[in-house]
């Protein structure tokens, strides 16, 4: 247990710095995209301004049609080389930027970052928006995995560290209250890959109706078995981020507090495999077995996550076990992180 521990509070800080340089980088491009934005449009509408101008001259006898013409001409050319500048400017800056990315020097520019923020913040103050009743996410999830019998965990049968599982997958999230944001649904799609790795030096071979691990004559570096699900989650998710009250409205924001969510999912399996790889006489084998292998063909279970704005602590526990009709019912269970990206 305390090895377990040990890696995921690893596994936590590595993928917090990855979360936070990722928004880094992607709140520097946005500012980026959006000065592009700007200024594309504040020169359409000088442009707009002076051919309004050549048109008044144009009614008021002043210039001919030929003469007006002409001069919008030069105006649109003039403006359409005062844009490019000013736009590879800015593309200069967002190249810069993704090879400062690429050479991991995108901390560097953190401050920078954070002054545009507050910078931005101080002078569009009345820019607050809601967010749309239903929002969005990309979730993707990964830990520790392993088969619980008996409410006993099986780690003397299943490597600990070595067995693992990831998920990925979209959901929408559905503010069920008008007026309140504390409590959403959650649903979506994801995929589910279970790992289990066999100790001491076994494998599943099947006898019949029964699967079973099998001692092997030859000695295996792996032994990993492998099932992949396509499930439909559904959480009751409690989310305290606060309404933000201004000028006498409530805005609403989802995901920049503590959440809370409890739910569960039911899918199919889409494909059972087993892996092993060995050498022998100085050759390396590596040996993919597909299979039913008497896996259950259905899969649903109970799930929960807790977790602070993007990232979660997430269990999850299949309540059907793993194979049909095996003598000792052995059920999934996993134990890991979660990020949901709006």
């Amino acid at each position: 247990m305390k090895n377990f521990t040990i890696y995921l509070i690893l596994f936590f800080f590595l993928l917090v710095s990855k979360v936070v340089g990722q928004e880094t980088f992607e709140s520097e491009a946005k500012r980026i995209a959006n000065k592009i934005e700007k200024i594309t449009k504040e020169e359409k509408e000088t442009l707009k301004q002076e051919v309004e101008a050549v048109n008044v001259q144009l009614s008021e006898g002043k210039i001919t049609q030929e003469q007006a013409d002409k001069r919008k001409k030069e105006l649109a050319e003039a403006r359409a080389v005062i844009i490019e500048e000013k736009v590879t400017q800015a593309q200069n800056e967002l190249n810069d930027l993704v090879q400062k990315k690429v050479d991991g020097k995108i901390k560097e520019d953190s401050s920078k970052v954070y002054m545009i923020r507050w910078k931005d913040i101080k002078h569009h103050k009345d820019s607050i928006r809601s967010e749309k009743r239903t929002t969005s996410q990309f979730v993707f999830a990964m830990g520790l995995n392993n088969m619980l019998a008996d409410g006993k965990l099986q780690d003397s049968n299943y490597s600990f560290i070595g067995s693992h599982f990831y998920e990925w997958g979209f959901t929408y999230n559905s503010r069920l209250m008008k007026n309140d944001n504390l409590l959403h649904a959650k649903y979506g799609l994801s995929l589910m890959y279970n790992n289990i790795r066999p100790t001491n030096n076994r494998s599943f071979v099947v006898d019949g109706d029964q699967t079973n691990l099998v001692e092997n004559q030859i000695n295996l570096n792996e032994s990993r078995f492998r099932n992949v699900y396509l499930v439909a989650p559904v959480h009751l998710e409690f989310d305290f981020t606060r309404p933000i009250e201004k000028n006498g409205k409530t805005y609403f924001k989802t995901h920049k507090s503590f959440r809370f969510g409890i739910g569960g999912y039911a899918g199919i399996n889409v494909k059972s495999k087993q892996i092993l790889k060995f050498e022998e006489e100085d050759l390396k084998y590596k040996t993919t077995i597909k299979g039913d292998y008497n896996v259950n063909n259905f899969i649903y279970g109970l799930s929960s996550y807790i977790g602070y704005r993007e990232l979660s602590l997430y269990f999850k526990y299949d309540l059907n076990p793993l194979f049909q009709d095996n003598l000792v019912k052995e059920n999934n269970i996993s134990l890991g992180l979660r990020v949901d990206l709006n």
